[in-house]
């Protein structure tokens, strides 16, 4: 068998020839090019494992030869090599389909995880066994055009070493879909780590994140490992994101563009090599105008959006997902699997879900509780009724009242009726109205609903 052919990129000689010796270390072949124009002409006549590309190019720059390879060898891993600290950089090759980014001064045992990991995921392309396949979990489960997007960006994401920000309402299955990114890429033998961030005490954050050293503080009696070393090689989930802190988002974002961290009392920096993925319900982009959440580690997190539908938009897969909950409910509890009734999967098929798949499956647990003869009914589901719908056109209206007034009345009975629906999530709620989460907020403020 052949060794892996890579591509090396770069104008300066020195850094052809650094990389040729340390891939030629790894067993890996390569083929060097000084310019975009002869990388193409390699491109055409040879079959590529792997291409490492500088930012800069005399005939122009590295972004153009990851487009070029996006589009012409869409299979081919691809990573940049950037200007040390010029993380706008990283991030545009990464939005550009770039699988990685790596330094300047490169860094060689980082450069060698990146290598690996590309490799693996040019073996799984190929055909070969996915790592982590025996422990893989089922996937994001339905037939509905939204799950069929989801399931198709999951696999197309699980690709890239990008961090993805998973967007959508509580219940949706945010997690379930950084899991599947996970387990569907080269990281999948190595740890998956998800940790909610509104759950660490804020004293306790740096030392959960990165770790700690002994005598490094009052109680530190031994070495941490901290979330950033139990995921090194795999992935970090950071849940509920707009959770943290600001004082702890400005150490977060220099562990990701720096790629390690510093454990406390530790006198020096360690190398990690870590995926972030991060959601949260709550509208980051408004938390980031109103200065809650910062700037540079919202556009740092989110170079890929990954917005996750609500089960409103994908009631088709309501039967389905409500055999496979009472398949795992009858499973644990040791019982007879129950069967739902056609007037109670009606009821689900017409019911709102603000609580979405979680909601769904609080709503079986229960039913199976109540129900009897191994038949859900609707009275046994107790769904809440959903408010009626709205009416945009009142149907009393006082003449004598002044147009601009009338409208602020019906506003505000729209707005409540919404909030009251959704629970008061506002976030559901702008969504529902068909407005922004910053629109619900002025309207909020100028109606006194705050």
């Amino acid at each position: 068998m052949s060794n892996p052919l890579a591509l090396i990129v770069d104008d300066e000689p020195d850094i052809r020839e650094l990389l040729e010796i340390t891939l030629g270390r790894m067993n890996i072949d390569a083929r060097t090019a000084e310019d975009l124009h002869s990388a193409r002409q390699l491109l055409e006549s040879e079959r590529f494992d792997l291409c490492l590309t500088d930012m800069r190019l005399p005939d122009g720059n590295g972004i153009e030869l990851v487009e070029n390879i996006n589009q012409h060898y869409p299979e081919l891993p691809v990573a940049v090599i950037t200007a040390h600290g010029n993380m706008d950089s990283a991030v545009q090759a990464l939005k550009a389909g770039a699988f990685d980014f790596v330094s300047k001064p490169v860094d060689l045992g980082m450069l060698r995880k990146l290598v690996n990991t590309a490799l693996k995921l040019e073996r799984n392309d190929t055909g070969a066994a996915r790592p982590g396949n025996s422990k893989q979990k089922p996937e994001l489960l339905g037939k509905s055009p939204a799950a069929e997007r989801i399931r198709t960006l999951i696999r197309k994401l699980a690709r890239s070493q990008a961090p993805v920000f998973i967007s959508g309402e509580s219940g949706t299955g945010k997690e379930l879909a950084a899991r599947q990114i996970h387990q569907q890429s080269p990281r999948a033998d190595h740890s998956f780590i998800a940790v909610n961030c509104g759950a660490i005490p804020q004293e306790l954050m740096e030392s959960e994140f990165f770790g700690h050293m002994k005598g490094s503080f009052t109680g530190a009696i031994s070495d941490k490992q901290g979330l950033f070393q139990a995921a090194d090689g795999g992935t970090l989930f950071l849940d509920e994101v707009a959770d943290l802190p600001l004082n702890m988002q400005v150490k977060l974002l220099r562990a990701i563009q720096e790629k390690s961290i510093r454990p406390i009392g530790a006198q020096r920096e360690i190398p990690v090599d870590v995926r972030i993925t991060s959601a949260t319900h709550k509208d980051l982009a408004a938390l980031v105008e109103s200065g809650h959440f910062r700037q540079d580690l919202f556009y740092r997190i989110n170079v890929i959006e990954l917005p996750i539908p609500t089960l409103r938009e994908r009631r088709d897969d309501i039967p389905l997902l409500a055999d496979m909950m009472l398949s795992r409910i009858a499973a644990y509890t040791g019982g007879s699997k129950p069967r739902i009734d056609r007037d109670a999967l009606q009821a689900l098929l017409g019911y709102s879900f603000p609580g979405n798949i979680r909601e769904l499956e609080n709503i079986l647990e229960r039913a199976v509780a109540l129900c009897e003869n191994g038949i859900i009914t609707r009275e046994d589901l107790q769904i809440p009724t959903d408010p009626a719908p709205e009416r945009t056109t009142p149907l009393d209206v006082d003449p004598d009242m002044p147009l601009e007034a009338h409208l602020e009345q019906v506003e505000r009975n729209m707005i409540t009726t919404a909030l009251e629906a959704t629970h008061w999530n506002k976030t559901a709620a702008a969504k529902r109205l068909g407005i922004s989460f910053r629109a619900l907020r002025y309207k909020l403020e100028k109606l006194g609903l705050e």
